[in-house]
């Protein structure tokens, strides 16, 4: 398949945007850039001590200066953070770097997915159930507004969602 695009996807915490970018990057032989890891490279420290040390308001400039300096010079993947549709600016920059894939979830399973993994600090609170709603409340008309594909991540594999997401990629190139 030849894109002409990018795919950059976005979603909330647990929505499987890192796992998906490289079932994708295995599928279309594309280069994944992952915005958290260049942003954890940037600083010289992982995500959660970002947090600790400069605070959510720092790690969130870093986030929009590594959207700002991608030079896409053929379509890739690009995963993004959980947080990155919260700036106006991002969102214009991901619209220009590509096809923007919001990657949702039943709530339930959001949560469950994401207290899996350690080092998410809007999660490393006393009630981080109640913190999470939260954020899923407030984040998810900022994904909905950008994005230009949505995928439900529920019941679907990693490999299911990929193949789902460039089935439907294909289908919006030949609409155009």
């Amino acid at each position: 398949m030849q894109l002409a695009k990018s795919i950059v996807l976005v979603g909330f915490m647990g929505a499987g945007k890192s796992s998906i970018g490289r079932c994708i990057q295995r599928l279309a032989g594309l280069t994944r850039i992952d915005t958290d890891e260049l942003a954890t490279m940037k600083l010289g420290m992982p995500i959660s001590e970002i947090f600790l040390k400069h605070g959510e308001s720092r790690f969130r400039e870093v986030e929009t200066e590594v959207l700002r300096e991608l030079e896409l010079r053929r379509p890739s993947i690009v995963v993004t953070g959980g947080g990155t549709v919260l700036r106006n600016k991002n969102v214009d920059l991901l619209r220009q770097l590509g096809t923007v894939v919001w990657l949702d979830a039943d709530d339930e399973i959001l949560f469950e997915r994401a207290t899996r993994k350690s080092g998410r600090p809007l999660l490393e609170v006393e009630n981080p159930r109640a913190s999470f709603k939260a954020l899923l409340a407030a984040r998810r008309p900022l994904y909905e507004e950008v994005a230009e594909i949505r995928i439900d991540t529920t019941k679907l594999t990693h490999d299911e969602v990929a193949e789902a997401i460039l089935k439907r990629i294909e289908e919006l190139a030949l609409q155009k």
